[in-house]
């Protein structure tokens, strides 16, 4: 069997990690994706980190030399026993014995904070929300599905401020693909608009899909030096946002099997039934490198590149 292709989600907490791979997940279905989140290698458990005084977003309070270990084996289709970390209570349980499928999806807070790190993913995802969205969306999710009161999650996101600025943000450099959700005309969830950065490092599809003729839907494409910026505004027609996936189906047409309805769906607080036009249309740009990647090393090998050059070699930050 060929090598597993493997897919980094990386950004700071609450910027949508989970509602981007959940889709994605789905539609290759789950039979065929490893799914593994990076706050499973945290080196201490919450009441140790209150102790201490140190962040789950610090180098030093997650297994770094583990992680990329771990991913080194899944990439050579080698089984893990990974370890478990339960955010209900803040504690560790039982490892658990992961065997590599044909995808790999992982996601967490550090995982391009090395070159070497970052080299062990075939398709690199970095999360930008404007930081008032991400604090929003944090506040509604640790208060309705981990236990914390608005208070307390304000007080940890001042906490946490000085390591995002350190240690995750940085790592957008690293990414193939940017993608920031912002608040739009409609100024609700179901309609953000998604900015998109394209770097480079992947060969993305033909864009010009994505434009009409006379612009009236609002999407743009800005070149720029070596990257291009894709704007989907949040209040795309059901219709249009079809056409646009349409498209890009057409692109992977040995994939089309796997075609379903599940994408641009998610769940705001604990109120599921939400669906996205903007996150529809970046979830299938996504699953569009993933499946690519996959006809290139199931033809040219287990050391077939799907990109076109390496991560860019920004240095680890202080």
């Amino acid at each position: 069997m060929a090598r597993p292709i493997i897919l980094g989600v990386v950004g700071d907490s609450a910027t949508g990690k989970t509602t981007i791979t959940k889709g994605l997940v789905e539609i290759l279905g789950r039979e065929n994706v490893t799914h593994i989140g990076m706050d499973d290698y945290h080196r201490y458990d919450r009441e140790e980190r209150a102790e201490r005084g140190i962040t789950p977003l610090h180098p030093d309070c997650n297994y770094m030399d583990i992680i990329e270990q771990d991913l080194g084996h899944l990439r050579r289709g080698e089984p893990i026993l990974k370890p478990v970390y339960g955010h209900g209570d803040g504690t560790f349980g039982r490892p658990e014995y992961v065997e590599p499928k044909p995808f790999v999806v992982v996601e967490g807070l550090l995982g391009y904070h090395t070159a070497d790190l970052s080299s062990q993913f075939d398709v690199r995802v970095y999360l930008a929300p404007p930081e008032e969205l991400r604090r929003e969306w944090k506040i509604k999710r640790d208060s309705t599905k981990r236990g914390y009161t608005e208070e307390q999650v304000l007080e940890e996101l001042d906490r946490r401020e000085p390591d995002s600025e350190a240690y995750i943000r940085p790592q957008n450099q690293r990414a193939d693909l940017v993608v920031s959700f912002r608040s739009g005309a409609a100024d609700d969830a179901d309609h953000l608009d998604a900015v998109l950065t394209l770097r480079d490092g992947l060969p993305h599809p033909d864009l010009s899909i994505m434009l009409d003729g006379d612009g009236s839907d609002g999407i743009t494409l800005e070149q720029r030096a070596s990257e291009r910026c894709l704007t989907i505004p949040g209040a795309v027609e059901r219709e249009r946002g079809a056409a646009i996936e349409e498209a890009i189906w057409e692109k992977m047409h040995f994939a089309r099997h796997m075609r379903t309805e599940n994408l641009g769906t998610f769940i705001v607080g604990a109120d599921e039934g939400h669906r996205s036009e903007s996150l529809a249309i970046t979830q299938v740009l996504i699953l569009y490198h993933l499946v690519t990647a996959k006809a290139s090393v199931a033809v040219g090998g287990d050391d077939a590149a799907a990109r076109q050059k390496p991560a860019p070699g920004v240095p680890a930050p202080a």
